[in-house]
């Protein structure tokens, strides 16, 4: 039976001799001579735009077991000429984690109307690290964001007065929200944003200090918020968290009240 690395080395095979049969020459400033017999790019021009040997990136889109870098594969998907959608699924297909999307974080306005739209109820745009992009007016409100201070979901969970004022509920909470945020950094190892979060919140925070020493690893779920408003007293909010689909670095968190607890 193949296993699921072989076929994932094949799909890579494939991939790369289709993006190298859709670039000719010309595209990458490599000037011809004569007819060629086969359309595209030949792999040793791919070696010798990418900087890599020949012989190791023909093992490569041959689906052999070898080990890649992250460097190199950013050389043969410039080489490449990969847009970004193609750029994470070749670090896919070599096993690798997708890396950072390169857009802004500024959200569109598509985005910021569905904020807006989520009436009466807090919504909320995350990226990666959990810093918040853009939050609608009942966010405002309830979470007492404002437009002139930067804010971090994490660091508003393990800090904000209104939480922890709901002592019980906030600590059956936690340890699922640490373990989700350890899990949000595995997937882009070496990204120096979450270390900042976290050795912030750790130098405030004793209760999240010893969460994260748990080393648990969970998933963001649909989960109860709760938190004491001044005004409005308890409030308990179901929460369900969307991925943007063309922006798979941003989180769209929606909270939707609920009369009581169950």
């Amino acid at each position: 039976m193949t296993s699921e690395s072989t076929r994932r080395r094949e799909r890579l095979r494939d991939f790369l001799r289709a993006r190298r049969a859709r670039l000719t020459p010309g595209d990458v400033g490599i000037p011809t001579a004569g007819r060629r017999r086969t359309p595209g790019l030949r792999r040793e021009e791919v070696a010798m735009l990418a900087g890599v040997g020949v012989s190791w990136y023909t093992w490569l889109e041959q689906g052999r077991d070898i080990t890649v870098s992250t460097d190199v594969l950013d050389a043969i998907a410039e080489a490449l000429r990969l847009g970004e959608p193609e750029r994470a699924h070749l670090y896919s297909l070599a096993g690798l984690n997708p890396p950072p999307s390169s857009g802004s974080d500024r959200p569109s306005p598509e985005l910021r109307h569905l904020l807006d739209g989520w009436e009466g109820r807090p919504a909320v745009l995350r990226n990666r690290h959990w810093d918040v992009l853009a939050f609608n007016d009942t966010a405002r409100n309830v979470f007492e964001f404002t437009d002139d201070a930067v804010h971090n979901c994490l660091v508003t969970f393990f800090t904000n007065p209104r939480y922890l004022a709901m002592r019980e509920t906030w600590l059956s909470a936690a340890p699922a929200v640490v373990a989700a945020y350890r899990a949000d950094w595995a997937r882009f190892p070496g990204d120096l944003g979450f270390e900042r979060v976290v050795t912030d919140l750790s130098a405030v925070s004793p209760e999240f200090a010893e969460l994260w020493e748990r080393h648990e690893v969970g998933v963001p779920a649909q989960a109860v918020n709760a938190l004491r408003h001044p005004q409005d007293g308890e409030l308990f909010f179901d929460t369900t968290t969307l991925t943007i689909a063309d922006r798979p670095d941003l989180h769209l968190v929606l909270y939707n009240p609920r009369p009581t607890l169950v």
